[in-house]
């Protein structure tokens, strides 16, 4: 028997320094093609990726550039949390963030997962 699911959440670790995060970025652009909600969960260096300015670093040809892939799937609805402690540790505020970041805990993904949302980890 096969589950079928709407929703995609993505728990991403890799930051500006590895082109995980852009794979990443591009696998979530494309649930959200396939029809699905796309959450990105970041923890760790990840959160560089939101860091203003972060994600100008890295293009990892023929990808597109992170910037772009972060500016799309914002654009395309896709959600962004990023991990508290992970934010605090690096000394950032909200406003260090790109607009429409939001600041949450692992509930919020928890609750995706719970409600049938299948999970990708990079």
């Amino acid at each position: 028997m096969s589950a079928s699911t709407e929703k995609l959440v993505i728990l991403l670790t890799k930051g500006i320094d590895s082109e995980l995060s852009s794979v990443a970025l591009t696998i979530a652009n494309g649930g959200i093609t396939s029809g699905l909600k796309v959450f990105l969960f970041l923890t760790s260096t990840a959160i560089d990726l939101v860091r203003r300015n972060g994600q100008q670093m890295t293009h990892v040809p023929p990808l597109d550039p992170l910037a772009k892939l972060i500016e799309d799937f914002q654009a395309r609805e896709g959600v962004i949390w990023a991990c508290p402690p992970c934010v605090k540790a690096r000394g950032y505020e909200a406003e260090d963030l790109i607009d429409g970041v939001i600041i949450a805990g692992a509930s919020a993904m928890h609750a995706e997962i719970k409600q049938g949302a299948a999970t990708l980890s990079f």
